[in-house]
């Protein structure tokens, strides 16, 4: 007889992985240019960090409009070169974009961004009335 080990998982965390790495995943998976993202909240800022390796900080474009937050990456290949013929030619654009959702919490004055080592880092300040200022609960 052989004894089978079932690891169970809450459905939501299931639900919740699935959907959270599909854009990622399924993108790689299909041979789409999609970064994946990791988006970290502290009581002061949500902090976004795209892995894009190898990209030019000139070509990303970051938007923040009705709440939604868009991040897209175009970079159009060299115009062809006169002293040597092509045979072929596979990556002439490189392009991704992705959005997310941020409602009216951000103070738009205060976002930074940063490009360094292959990720692209932004800081989204909270509006002052969204801070959780970290408080003490007590155990009954």
């Amino acid at each position: 007889m052989t004894l089978v080990k079932h690891n169970y998982r809450n459905f939501n965390n299931f639900v919740d992985e699935l959907f959270n790495q599909l854009p990622a995943n399924v993108s790689r998976d299909l041979g789409l240019n999609v970064p994946p993202v990791n988006i970290h909240e502290t009581a002061d800022a949500f902090h976004v960090e795209v892995s894009a390796p190898g990209l030019n900080r000139e070509d990303f474009k970051v938007n923040l409009e009705k709440g939604l937050l868009t991040i897209s990456y175009e970079k159009k290949a060299d115009s062809e070169q006169k002293d040597y013929k092509t045979h072929r030619r596979e990556f002439t654009v490189s392009s991704f974009k992705r959005s997310f959702s941020v409602e009216d919490k951000i103070n738009v004055d205060g976002i930074q961004a940063k490009y360094d080592n292959g990720v692209l880092k932004l800081l989204l300040p909270k509006k002052e009335e969204v801070k959780v200022s970290p408080k003490e609960i007590a155990i009954q």
